[in-house]
């Protein structure tokens, strides 16, 4: 690693403006973040077990417990026996989970695109975007 650049400074000023800048999209979202979380999994990946959200996510398997029964409460989610293994019961979106995860994204894209909008020069937009393949590589470690 180079000497002229001191990755443990980075890393803390990383970690603290990204904690605000999630705080300040949670903001701009009616549902919480981690019920958001495991919307926007089964948005994107498709139907789940519990037990495979709460890997994915990070979480105690009581956690996701939870989280899915307050989803499944507010009819985000269904529960279904997976056909293929009747043992195991597969989560699925409703179309009203479905609907609160393109609005919650809509209005935090919204936020987001305004602030940068409104914040940022043109450099500092090119130079936002050239850092978000390094943030992913980050987050895929």
């Amino acid at each position: 690693m180079p000497t002229d650049v001191d990755a443990p400074a980075i890393a803390s000023d990383l970690r603290l403006v990204i904690g605000s800048l999630t705080r300040r999209l949670r903001v701009e979202s009616e549902i919480p973040l981690t019920h958001m979380a495991v919307l926007g999994r089964l948005y994107r990946d498709g139907a789940a077990s519990a037990s495979e959200l709460a890997a994915a996510e990070c979480v105690r398997p009581q956690s996701m417990a939870t989280i899915v029964a307050e989803l499944a409460h507010e009819e985000m989610i269904t529960r279904e026996r997976d056909p293929r293994d009747g043992r195991r019961i597969q989560l699925e979106l409703t179309g009203a989970g479905r609907k609160a995860v393109e609005d919650s994204r809509r209005q935090r894209d919204s936020w987001l695109s305004e602030a940068i909008g409104e914040q940022l020069s043109g450099a500092e937009r090119r130079a936002l975007e050239a850092a978000i393949p390094l943030l992913q590589r980050l987050a895929e470690r």
